[in-house]
């Protein structure tokens, strides 16, 4: 397959689309659940008794899902293939006591999810959007994607030391976004609100996951417009492109592994959650195949194995103002083709036979792809791609696309790079 030409956008407007259809984890799975059922995949219930009958399958559990597809006639111990990724992006999240304000203005309490650029939120018009739980304990999505909040910066008049000593946000002070206009601090209020954007009726909601996102929507840039820039490409772009990937195989045919699609929720603060790569959620669901399809433990530890696991997400592009913050001999660009992620102290868990198993994906794609590495004398990030390794035994490889801005509340990526790593995917989960 050789690389699409700059005008092939057909993958990356659907990203677009994606994008904006996933403002919160919750969000993002039902999107890529809508996929799914569009090409044949069938939601099962960790509650049930699960069939070994070959077909797709996907388990949703809060912010996170994990799909998978069993060919005709695999065996108990078929090793899987897997793409990981994750759901969740830093923002601003709502308090249990969300209704706050002072001298006139009614704001909402927010904390501080993951890691933000906390100076991308300010003056920018924000919706909310989240999950709504019931008093009978069901769901609702919500979704307020029109200008309703706002983080007014400091006039320069009132902080003239801004121009010499550069921005300082206190989380606490600083952050709490403006919605309205009053004396009073009712309590209840935003939820009210929400029940009724919801058509919910009043006093039916009694907890909530709510969070902040841009409302402004995704777009081309750029003089040739090759550059995409959008919300929440850490890491949605991985989670579209697995999903896209994984419908492309089960509609193949005959494969000799058992693909699977795995996005977690709370990447962002450590994975450390019943729906987090460092819970069990990946792991059962994997067993349970096994067992479906008569699978004994035997036949479990043939079968992870044989496994492997590309673990997606974004990573550095070199920044042409900060070249100098990154490795001098690894400068990843734009429209380059997806990234191999290296790191010796196992912050990502790329090794040299898992570099071997992307190399021969990306040739069979027709698909280019680089290599990144911090500078030593910088901090490097993480994935769940060592999580993934050490707590199931399976051999997994770090990889995904260069962007700008990571941890923006907008994010820039290369027009061609979605549509490629979406096409190394497919190659992967094809063997």
């Amino acid at each position: 397959m050789s690389a699409p030409s700059r005008f092939d956008r057909g993958h990356t407007d659907d990203l677009m689309t994606f994008l904006t259809a996933s403002p919160s984890p919750y969000h993002a799975v039902a999107s890529a659940a809508e996929r799914l059922e569009k090409a044949g995949f069938r939601q099962v219930s960790e509650t049930d008794a699960w069939e070994g009958t070959a077909g797709g399958k996907y388990v949703l559990r809060g912010g996170a899902i994990v799909a998978w597809y069993v060919p005709e006639g695999a065996a108990p111990h078929t090793p899987f293939r897997i793409v990981g990724a994750h759901t969740d992006s830093p923002n601003l999240r709502v308090k249990p006591m969300p209704d706050a304000g002072a001298h006139g203005w009614r704001q909402v309490a927010v904390e501080i999810y993951g890691g933000p650029l906390m100076n991308s939120w300010l003056d920018r018009d924000l919706g909310l959007a989240g999950r709504l739980t019931l008093r009978d304990g069901s769901t609702r999505l919500v979704n307020v994607d029109r200008p309703l909040l706002r983080v007014p910066q400091l006039a320069i008049h009132l902080d003239r030391a801004v121009s010499t000593e550069g921005l300082k946000l206190d989380k606490q002070r600083h952050l709490q976004p403006i919605w309205g206009l009053g004396d009073d601090v009712r309590e209840g209020d935003l939820i009210a609100f929400l029940e009724e954007e919801a058509g919910i009726g009043a006093g039916q909601v009694t907890g909530w996951d709510l969070m902040t996102h841009s409302v402004e929507p995704p777009a081309y840039l750029g003089r040739d417009q090759e550059l995409v820039a959008g919300p929440r490409m850490d890491n949605l772009l991985s989670v579209h492109a697995a999903t896209a990937a994984l419908t492309a195989v089960a509609a193949a045919g005959e494969l000799p592994y058992i693909p699977v699609v795995a996005a977690f929720d709370h990447e962002e603060n450590g994975s450390q959650s019943d729906t987090g790569a460092d819970g069990p959620l990946l792991g059962d669901v994997l067993e349970r195949s096994v067992f479906a399809r008569g699978g004994a433990y035997e036949d479990r530890a043939r079968a992870f194995a044989g496994t492997v696991c590309l673990s997606s997400d974004t990573g550095h592009a070199v920044h042409p103002n900060y070249a100098e913050r990154h490795d001098p001999t690894h400068h990843p660009r734009v429209n380059g083709g997806p990234i191999l992620k290296v790191n010796v102290n196992n912050r990502y868990a790329t090794d040299g036979s898992g570099r071997a198993v992307f190399a021969a994906a990306c040739e069979k794609a027709g698909v280019p792809f680089q290599s990144f590495v911090s500078n030593n004398s910088m901090p490097c990030g993480t994935t769940i791609g060592p999580i993934t390794a050490a707590r199931h035994g399976i051999r997994t490889v770090d990889i995904g696309v260069a962007i700008l801005s990571m941890h923006s509340a907008r994010e820039l990526c290369g027009d061609r790079d979605p549509y490629l790593l979406a096409n190394a995917l497919t190659a992967f989960l094809e063997g």
